[in-house]
């Protein structure tokens, strides 16, 4: 049930979308105007004020994007995004999700990542996926509760990967219905989507995409598949037309780095209608991995350039989730700001980092958050001051092992049951490498702002 200021939330949103829709972006302020009237949290407070200096400069990126926003999505899309996305999850379940925190002594995540099957349509080189069983597949039961007892803690946000999660589209759609309150989110390589699942997002307005995407045609191909950039290309085109919420996923590696960096790569993404660019960098997990695929330190060093100029220049809302810790202080598992299940059910801290703990066939959702692995990470979080260093695999290994051995974790492949010591040793020599360039980088930062995790995210 929601609560008095979910109830205002929702009303404000769909009366001053029904105000501003003839004219949007002239009309904009009176909506963030409303907006505060529900905001609770100083830092919600400035986002405003930062969101209403945006929309004040016609010429810069982000009045753009916002402009692309109105403009580009659907009635439903754009609805369903400002209620579940920016009220329910931020408005309200953040503070939720503190004032539980604290009682408890536990992490509680802001997203949930969740595997509703572990069997792929595809076979992609690296991929972290390949360690779990390919006939793994959580209940749609088990999804329910997990979304209702998240949503019990402040929780409105729910990513799904998998495998290819568009497997199960039809339980997707039918989960984004019963939970309406919610926003969802899959991670896909898109070639499962056709017109009538496009129209259907549209439609409910509530589950976006994160297009996997390697950059070009022939760098795409080569990882995941002949054809396979064709079909994420016409999948772009549909949902492009159905005004749908998506975005690109790309990992960078060795030798990808240069191209999908590049401002033609982005604008191309822009052109195809993503609305966000999400990047990982390779990290070889599996007895399989391609060591030789993880990107160089210069390669990293490029990339956080490179994302830095673009979310300057570019209308598209652009992270790098190693190379953008310090907006976030340091890495964001473990509950911190999210965690993973698998589709064996099995609580993870990272979609990286496979041991646990517990089930969640086994436990509730807040008794896997208070598991030994969890305790681990909230106690080590951040696990380096430098915050380009943020991981405790690819940057800080050691602290992973400390972690691991502490917690008595298990390991949740199935396939290789991969060590900790051997899932590290294949990270150890890149930490090394990486240090100096991300010492030299963080004073960089330090001298732009005397506080650099403060600073604007749209700066």
């Amino acid at each position: 049930m929601k609560n008095a200021r979910q109830l205002i939330g929702s009303a404000v949103i769909s009366e001053g979308l029904k105000y501003i829709k003839k004219d949007p972006m002239r009309n904009i302020s009176k909506l963030i105007e409303w907006a505060g009237e529900i905001v609770i949290l100083e830092e919600h407070k400035g986002y405003l004020r930062s969101f209403k200096e945006i929309i004040a400069k016609p010429d810069s990126n982000w009045y753009k994007l916002t402009e692309r926003f109105f403009n580009e999505l659907s009635t439903n899309t754009k609805k369903k995004f400002l209620i579940n996305y920016v009220v329910n999850s931020g408005m309200i379940g953040i503070p939720i999700k503190n004032k539980l925190q604290e009682k408890h002594d536990c992490n509680i995540p802001w997203a949930i990542l969740i595997d509703p099957t572990s069997a792929c349509n595809l076979k992609c080189t690296g991929c972290w996926a390949a360690e779990y069983e390919k006939t793994d597949s959580m209940s749609f039961e088990t999804l329910d509760r997990v979304i209702q007892e998240g949503k019990d803690i402040g929780i409105y946000m729910y990513i799904y990967s998998g495998g290819e999660p568009l497997i199960r589209k039809n339980d997707l759609i039918k989960l984004a219905k019963r939970h309406s309150d919610c926003a969802f989110l899959a991670f896909t390589n898109a070639t499962l989507v056709d017109e009538d699942f496009s129209g259907e997002l549209g439609d409910i307005g509530n589950l976006g995409l994160a297009i996997s995407i390697e950059g070009n045609e022939e760098e795409t191909d080569s990882r995941r598949g002949h054809g396979t950039y064709g079909k994420i290309m016409r999948a772009m085109t549909l949902l492009q037309k159905e005004g749908v919420m998506f975005g690109f996923s790309t990992c960078y590696h060795k030798h990808n780095t240069d191209s999908v960096g590049s401002e033609e790569y982005i604008d191309k993404m822009i052109e195809k209608g993503c609305m966000f660019g999400w990047y990982f960098t390779y990290i070889p997990i599996g007895k399989n991995a391609v060591v030789d695929l993880m990107a160089t330190p210069a390669q990293r060093e490029y990339m956080f350039y490179s994302v830095r100029k673009a979310r300057k220049k570019k209308p598209i809302f652009i992270l790098d989730f190693w190379n953008d810790g310090y907006y976030v202080d340091g890495c964001i598992a473990g509950g911190k700001n999210y965690l993973h299940i698998n589709a064996n059910g099995d609580v993870e801290p990272c979609a990286f980092i496979h041991y646990s703990n517990v089930n969640i066939n086994e436990v509730s959702l807040l008794e896997a958050l208070k598991s030994p692995i969890f305790r681990q990470y909230r106690s080590h979080q951040p696990f380096n001051d430098n915050d380009l260093r943020p991981c405790p695999l690819l940057d800080n290994p050691e602290k992973l092992r400390e972690m691991v051995h502490n917690a008595k974790a298990r390991s949740t492949q199935p396939i290789d049951e991969e060590s900790v010591e051997d899932l590290t040793s294949k990270t150890e020599e890149a930490a090394k490498r990486w240090a100096p360039v991300a010492e030299k980088l963080w004073g960089d930062l330090k001298n732009e702002s005397k506080n650099p995790r403060q600073r604007d995210f749209c700066s």
